[in-house]
């Protein structure tokens, strides 16, 4: 629960931001964690662009705007493999 007792308990924001970003159909991020300090909300992962990492703060901002939001989400370089991979 918030220490301070404004807001929703910390597990109903949680779950609300895990469900926005896995139901809204441009971000479809599911490996995002949430994490509530005393000082805001920090959201930790990994995602595949800067633009998904940028649409993911924007959207969560946006539901929570009284929520001080710190991003720790890195962004993986996914590239396409440079040979083919032969099974035996």
């Amino acid at each position: 629960m918030t220490e301070h007792g404004a807001g929703p308990p910390d597990e109903y924001v949680e779950a609300e931001i895990h469900r926005l970003l896995a139901e809204d159909p441009d971000v479809a991020e599911q490996g995002i964690t949430v994490v509530h300090r005393e000082r805001g909300l920090v959201l930790y992962g990994e995602v595949e662009t800067p633009h998904r990492r940028e649409e993911i703060l924007r959207r969560v901002s946006e539901r929570f705007p009284d929520l001080p939001i710190t991003s720790d989400i890195g962004v993986i370089r996914a590239q396409a493999p440079s040979q083919v991979e032969e099974l035996p």
